[in-house]
C-alpha cells in the first residue's frame, strides 16, 4: 500500500530545504507553529487541507507537488531539465 503521508512529509522537507527554509522560516511563511512542521515531518501529525495550501503557497509550489514531487511541471519543462542535466553528465564523463 502506498503511503501518501510519508511521501508528503518527505516532499515537504525536500521543498523546504530546497528553498533554504528552516522549519521556523516555513512556519512564519505559512502562519503556523514551528512544532507543527516538526511533527508533520516526523510523521506524528497529519496536516489539514488548509495547512497543505499554506505550505504550497509559502514554498511557491503546486499543492500536488507535496504528494508527487514535481508533478506539476509540464512535459516541456521536464525535457529541458533532462537535456541540461544529461549534457552536464556527458561533459563530466568525456572530460574526465
Amino acid at each position: 500500500m502506498v503511503s501518501y503521508f510519508d511521501d508528503f512529509r518527505m516532499n515537504l522537507k525536500f521543498y523546504r530545504e530546497q528553498r533554504s527554509f528552516s522549519q521556523f522560516d516555513l512556519a512564519v511563511q505559512a502562519d503556523c507553529s514551528n512544532a507543527l512542521i516538526g511533527n508533520i515531518e516526523a510523521g506524528r501529525v497529519k496536516p489539514s487541507f488548509e495547512t497543505i495550501m499554506k505550505f504550497s503557497e509559502a514554498l511557491q509550489i503546486h499543492p500536488a507537488d507535496l504528494f508527487l514531487r514535481e508533478t506539476s511541471k509540464s512535459n516541456a519543462q521536464m525535457r529541458q531539465e533532462l537535456k541540461e542535466n544529461i549534457g552536464k553528465v556527458i561533459d563530466e564523463i568525456v572530460l574526465n
